[in-house]
């Protein structure tokens, strides 16, 4: 690995990219009320949460995970479709650990689809980024 091929203002974008497909994925438009029924939360309680605490423990995994995946990536034949396929399979990585962990919990397949498929979709986003952005 090499830390030269790592393009950090397009980790940064990457990391953002999640808040903007999270943002969609999550939102009454997509998946948030079959969400919130699954996880049995009410708008109430969402709206009662620290926003702070979880927008900033977002960010902080949202660096985590576009570094790491930079990190990978950190090669001179990474290239768009390789950027892209290795976001893909990164979420797929973390679709089967969500669902691991949903299913001890008891958690509807409904419920895993909709958090393992942001994953899935948010990963790639960020692979395709630093793929092509180099």
């Amino acid at each position: 690995m090499n830390f030269q091929l790592i393009n950090w203002l397009a980790v940064v974008v990457a990391a953002l990219s999640a808040f903007l497909v999270g943002g969609i994925w999550y939102s009454p438009a997509l998946f948030a009320n079959a969400w919130m029924a699954d996880n049995k939360l009410t708008s109430a309680e969402l709206q009662a949460s620290s926003k702070g605490r979880a927008f900033g423990f977002t960010a902080f995994f949202s660096i985590i995970m576009a570094v790491n995946l930079a990190m990978f990536l950190a090669d001179a034949k990474t290239d768009l479709a390789w950027g892209t396929a290795a976001g893909f399979l990164a979420g797929i990585w973390t679709f089967c650990a969500i669902a691991i962990h949903s299913l001890f919990e008891l958690k509807s397949w409904r419920l895993i689809f909709i958090n393992g498929g942001y994953s899935v979709v948010s990963l790639t986003l960020m692979g395709l980024i630093l793929g092509a952005w180099r």
